[in-house]
């Protein structure tokens, strides 16, 4: 039974964690640049549903409501993102692009300190708290819920970028930008749709995470982080590995903090990717070719 309970925990966290690894590789692949501030947006993500949430007490509206409008809201902060830290600086050497994203989190970072302060808080839950109670089985709603959403958004992303005349412009820009621009491509406009579609997928999984596990204004170090080791373990480049990465991430951190403790898991997570990167650097889902998917 508990190991049951564990493994739908870690689906659910993994789901979230894949809607951020996920962002995370559209921009690498449209830019080839890592974006530093993308766990920043997750924040944000989870700070907005707070702040909705403040702005209308009286409805006790639930995350799923919400959600709609911090996917709009977000998908406009991250084209604005794109106009501030990549494109002025799209010709210039990467390490140009590395530090304005650095400089550009650690501004959301102190912002979002200056306005919602130093405290965690918690977000809306996205249809209710409590537990769904299956013969001697007990499963949280959050947890159910967020398996539920961030498959649908994953799904409906995959969709779009393997469906759809605009999801094929996208992949070609990753994919080859030269013969794509010569074709009639606007890369500008691909590269800023791709900062959106990621922020946006960012700030829902911030949605999610807010009300499990709380948000601070200095979390988005660690949702960083857990995007760039999922996208190692997955494969570089691979929106599919990244997706893997992130469940088998979230899987190994629930069972060992469940079996030890958090901080053991989060140590032993690292000796794991340092056995990735020794033995299989193009990660457990990648090619030698390096193709980009």
């Amino acid at each position: 039974m508990l190991a049951f309970q564990l493994l739908i925990n870690s689906i659910a966290l993994g789901a979230a964690y894949a809607l951020v690894a996920l962002g995370f590789v559209l921009v690498l692949n449209a830019t080839t640049a890592v974006n530093f501030a993308h766990g920043e947006t997750v924040v944000a993500g989870g700070f907005l549903a707070v702040a909705l949430a403040m702005a209308l007490p009286d409805f006790g509206l639930p995350g799923i409501i919400l959600l709609p409008a911090i996917l709009l809201i977000m998908a406009a902060f991250g084209l604005a993102m794109a106009w501030i830290v990549y494109v002025p600086l799209r010709r210039e050497p990467p390490v140009s692009v590395f530090i304005s994203t650095i400089a550009f989190g650690i501004v959301v970072s102190n912002g979002l300190n200056a306005i919602f302060g130093a405290a965690p808080h918690a977000g809306p839950p996205l249809f209710g708290g409590g537990q769904l109670a299956f013969g001697t089985l007990t499963v949280g709603v959050q947890a159910l819920a967020t398996i539920g959403v961030a498959g649908t958004l994953l799904a409906a992303t995959g969709l779009l970028l393997t469906r759809t005349q605009l999801g094929r412009r996208l992949r070609a820009c990753a994919q080859d930008p030269e013969m794509a621009r010569a074709i009639g491509i606007d890369l500008t406009a691909m590269t800023g749709l791709a900062f959106a579609l990621a922020t946006a997928l960012a700030g829902a999984a911030g949605l999610m995470l807010a009300n499990q596990f709380f948000v601070t204004a200095h979390d988005g170090g660690a949702f960083m982080l857990k995007a760039y080791i999922a996208v190692v373990i997955g494969g570089w480049g691979s929106l599919r590995g990244a997706a893997a990465g992130a469940l088998l991430i979230a899987v190994f951190e629930v069972f060992v903090a469940a079996a030890l403790s958090q901080p053991v898991a989060e140590g032993a997570l690292y000796l794991v990717l340092f056995a990735v990167l020794a033995f299989r650097p193009q990660g457990l889902f990648g090619e030698a070719a390096q193709r980009r998917a």
